[in-house]
């Protein structure tokens, strides 16, 4: 089954794993702006950085046939650093014109501090100047529900922001609720130990149904699985799930938030088979 993986940080990964990932079915990925392993230091390392999302990552998963798309912003975790964060939110709307780039993100907050909250609300202004879609980071572990709190009052508090243009993601069994029923789209990630299992995302797909809702792996430098929506994939076949069920999440659902940007130009799988077939 073809599916799209909506949160991969594929800079961290092998040139393997994109052949590995393009064998299980995955024809497109969104690489969210995130952490390097490292605070940086310059608002010219983060240009760089971005310079590697909009030139390098997408020639790279053009070899295997995976179509690559990013997100621009400065990450949660280094937002604490108030002088350095406007810096970058300066060099930002230079990227999102660049063509694979969907929108604001991941932006959110990490250890719930007053400084990350105002990086993310002025990160939300640009998105809103910018007409962009907005990518949201929740923070791990015991920071997770009350820093979901925190960013679903500060987006209600935004008269600007349409719910269908933003996603929250990392939700969990305590967050997926509240998010959904605020009208979000959300993402469930399907990472060991901080995060969530394929079975546990089953689980919640049976609990709240499949409506805005995606999966992703946001493969990274820690311990991740790239191949992790196909084992999302697996799980919900051996529960008896239909395929049209399934392709709506790992597939359809991807497509129908990401065609809200305006650089979202992807050829969806049908069309290249058409093309291959004449």
């Amino acid at each position: 089954m073809y599916y799209i993986d909506p949160h991969v940080h594929m800079v961290s990964r092998v040139t393997d794993d994109y052949e590995r990932m393009a064998k299980a079915g995955c024809v497109a990925v969104s690489e969210p702006a995130f952490w390097a392993g490292y605070d940086r230091g310059s608002a010219e390392s983060f240009a760089d950085y971005f310079r590697l999302l909009t030139d390098f990552e997408p020639k790279r998963a053009s070899t295997f046939g995976i179509q690559h798309f990013t997100w621009i912003c400065i990450n949660a975790k280094e937002a604490e650093n108030i002088s350095l964060s406007r810096e970058v939110i300066k060099l930002m709307p230079e990227f999102l014109e660049c063509p694979n780039v969907l929108g604001v993100g991941e932006i959110g907050l990490n250890k719930n501090t007053r400084n990350e909250a105002t990086i993310f609300q002025e990160q939300v202004a640009l998105a809103m100047k910018t007409d962009e879609l907005i990518l949201i980071h929740t923070p791990h572990l015991e920071d997770k529900l009350p820093g979901t709190k925190m960013i679903l009052d500060m987006l209600h508090g935004d008269s600007r922001v349409n719910p269908q243009r933003v996603c929250v993601d990392h939700v969990e069994e305590h967050t997926i609720g509240p998010v959904l029923d605020s009208g979000f789209w959300c993402g469930m990630t399907l990472y060991p130990i901080t995060k969530c299992t394929p079975a546990r995302a089953v689980d919640m797909i049976e609990n709240f149904g499949d409506d805005r809702i995606m999966v992703n792996s946001a493969g990274d430098w820690g311990p991740s699985n790239p191949l992790a929506v196909s084992d999302f994939i697996h799980e919900m076949r051996m529960r008896g799930h239909e395929e049209n069920k399934i392709r709506k999440i790992v597939y359809e659902n991807p497509i129908a938030f990401f065609s809200q940007s305006r650089n979202w130009t992807f050829e969806r799988t049908e069309s290249l088979q058409s093309a291959s077939s004449e």
